[in-house]
């Protein structure tokens, strides 16, 4: 791996949203227009918890390969449970991903509307405590999600609450990440260059090296080097579409380490932040101009925008 550029993506403070809200969502939505990507310090989520989070993800994918492939769904579109080793492919790419991942989504009530697109999640017997501490960290997450989304809202001159709705019992997920220790010689990459899904992504671990944005000025990869403990946040396919790219969604990846890293395990936590499966994704009247007409004059539900993404990356077979 040659030595990468970091981008200049600026670290923000969440607090700094309390002092001065109209200022944060400037700094915000002015990183997402140059970069795709933020740097959030002070973000709320407990660092005990995260803590606890990291030694429950060790520990999950330290478990017998056959007693994981248990918890798999085949045909479930990797929605919940485990997706094992190289399963998910990036879009137009040639080779699949090196990582294998467990996803943690809402728990809704019996009898829920969405309960129908939404599955119930699945709980591994342990590590003990895992439920627990997942479901607590999804809603560390979630309130996190709703703060930045307020502030997106802010700089979109939108009310700061327009989200508020839209992702209300949203279809969340919380991907726990394992990047296994590789040969020197694999074919592909930890993940491979793509774009998310979703509105945004909160990512917990990216201190490892490996995340790369790919930058639209230059051209060039940059590595995204955040301080510890940070969040790195990201906008996400359905945004960029509902804001007619005025927020672009950044292509990124996830390349090897040096020769001298690759016998180490990479744990990362991603937070794809959904809406809700009926939400309509139109396009902000807001965002066209005779600069930058409407390119998705046809909306699309949350919900059937994601399922034909994930038909793209081979996570539900058609």
């Amino acid at each position: 791996m040659t030595d990468t550029r970091s981008a200049e993506v600026p670290t923000l403070s969440l607090t700094d949203q309390d002092r001065d809200p109209e200022g944060f969502a400037a700094a915000l939505g002015g990183s997402f227009e140059r970069f795709g990507f933020a740097i959030v310090a002070d973000h709320g989520v407990p660092t005990d918890l995260i803590d606890r989070a990291w030694r429950q993800t060790s520990a999950l994918f330290d478990l017998p390969e056959e007693e994981k492939r248990g918890y798999h769904t085949p045909g479930g579109g990797g929605a919940r449970g485990y997706t094992p080793f190289r399963t998910e492919i990036a879009k137009d790419a040639k080779v699949v991903d090196l990582k294998e991942f467990w996803h943690v989504g809402r728990e809704l009530p019996e009898g829920h509307p969405y309960a129908d697109r939404m599955p119930a999640n699945i709980w591994p017997t342990r590590p003990e405590g895992f439920r627990d501490d997942f479901l607590a960290l999804f809603g560390a997450f979630d309130r996190a999600g709703d703060r930045l989304l307020s502030a997106i809202a802010r700089h979109l001159k939108l009310d700061s609450h327009w989200f508020d709705p839209a992702v209300k019992d949203g279809n969340s997920v919380l991907r726990l990440l394992h990047y296994p220790p590789i040969p020197a010689d694999a074919e592909g990459v930890r993940a491979g260059a793509h774009e998310d899904i979703n509105l945004i992504t909160l990512l917990l671990g990216a201190e490892e090296a490996g995340l790369e944005l790919l930058d639209r000025d230059s051209g060039e990869w940059l590595a995204i080097r955040p301080p510890e403990g940070a969040m790195v946040v990201n906008v996400g396919d359905m945004l960029q579409r509902l804001t007619n790219h005025v927020l672009p969604s950044t292509t990124h990846r996830v390349v090897n380490p040096p020769v001298e890293r690759r016998g180490f395990s990479r744990y990362s936590m991603p937070f794809f932040l959904h809406p809700a499966p009926d939400f309509l994704i139109e396009t902000l009247p807001g965002t066209i101009t005779a600069e930058n007409p409407n390119r998705y004059p046809t909306p699309i539900t949350a919900h059937d925008y994601l399922y034909e993404r994930l038909v793209e990356i081979g996570l539900i077979k058609k």
